[in-house]
């Protein structure tokens, strides 16, 4: 793709983003996801493949219904309240509305049909965009509407989205679709606390991101989109894949790693909120999320694969490794213990 067509892609998703996150008007913030569906579509089907072709066709009609149900939602509120802000939804009907339109738009269950397809039909480097950069509005705008919004609807798609995520991700064998559904059910976590601790919804997208971000940068460093790719990758790059084991366990949030902070945290906000019950189904639910990364985790460092004549081996590289990939991987893996300053500062 031409480089300058790549800076003004980029620059829109800036702009679009960040229209979002900066409005307190609803027609703003509708333009800035607008300006962000259209930024993304191009980079989605750059590379001309029927299936990018496929998964850019389901990302803007997903995406567009969303952006009418939250202009309609919006719309509703203000025929009944006169309000355009942000903060002032306060009709039933409209927030049920705008629920389901966030909910399409990020990929909660059972709005999360679209999501694995269209990260399965993009680079490795758009599905990060994808799971990390194009969830920060509709985030941010959950965040806002978060005391209007009923915590019955929202937690019963967060347990929904932990367990299908979890569940639909354990016979997968391509890369980018069990990150898809472990994006799923990271959701998940988000949904079940932002009407409690909203606060707390946006650290663990923080979190998320950070250790997603690696994740991705990682497997896009060796090139690998399926397990059977991963097994033979240790000869390419073998500190890198030693990393990628510790970093994968941290999004499954095993202690004393980082991704541990954001679901102990929920957990114990919730038990306070005195909805136990909730805590303990995500908390098991989780435990599906675990098993597939322990998978990625040990295709990727502890097997070899069992007919080494049958596969070829990847020359060894011998490229320092990219900073962002180490300064990201080190972030995912030891936040943990400087915990109490990431809550002063949040």
């Amino acid at each position: 793709m031409n480089p300058q067509a790549k800076l003004i892609f980029a620059l829109s998703l800036t702009l679009g983003t960040t229209l979002t996150i900066s409005s307190n008007h609803w027609i703003m913030a509708w333009t800035g996801l607008e300006i962000n569906t259209l930024a993304i579509l191009p980079l989605i089907s750059k590379s001309h493949h029927p299936r990018a072709i496929e998964a850019a066709t389901k990302y803007f009609l997903v995406q567009a219904a969303a952006s009418a149900l939250v202009l309609f939602s919006s719309m509703t509120n203000a025929w009944h309240t006169g309000q355009w802000d942000i903060t002032q939804l306060s009709h039933p009907t409209s927030c049920l509305i705008l629920t389901v339109a966030l909910a399409m738009k990020l990929g909660l269950v059972p709005f999360h049909f679209w999501f694995p397809e269209v990260l399965q039909g993009s680079s490795l480097i758009v599905g990060l965009l994808l799971s990390t950069l194009m969830k920060f509005p509709p985030i941010t705008l959950l965040y806002l509407t978060s005391p209007s919004l009923k915590p019955s609807v929202l937690m019963t798609m967060a347990i929904l989205s932990a367990a299908l995520g979890g569940w639909m991700g354990l016979n997968q064998t391509q890369t980018r679709k069990i990150l898809a559904f472990s994006s799923i059910s990271h959701l998940g976590w988000m949904a079940i606390i932002v009407a409690y601790s909203p606060k707390l919804a946006l650290l663990n997208f923080y979190l998320y991101t950070l250790m997603t971000a690696a994740v991705f940068l990682s497997l896009n460093s060796i090139k690998a989109l399926k397990l059977s790719t991963l097994m033979t990758t240790w000869t390419k790059a073998p500190s890198l894949n030693a990393i990628l084991l510790l970093t994968l366990l941290s999004l499954a949030g095993l202690p004393p790693l980082t991704g541990f902070l954001p679901k102990w945290l929920i957990i114990q906000e919730l038990t306070k909120q005195e909805v136990a019950l909730a805590a303990t189904i995500i908390a098991l639910l989780s435990l599906l999320g675990l098993f597939f990364y322990l998978r990625l985790a040990y295709c990727a460092t502890i097997t070899l694969p069992p007919h080494t004549t049958n596969h070829m081996k990847q020359w060894y590289n011998n490229n320092p490794t990219n900073t962002m990939v180490a300064v990201l991987t080190t972030m995912s893996l030891m936040l943990l213990p400087i915990s109490p300053i990431i809550l002063a500062v949040v």
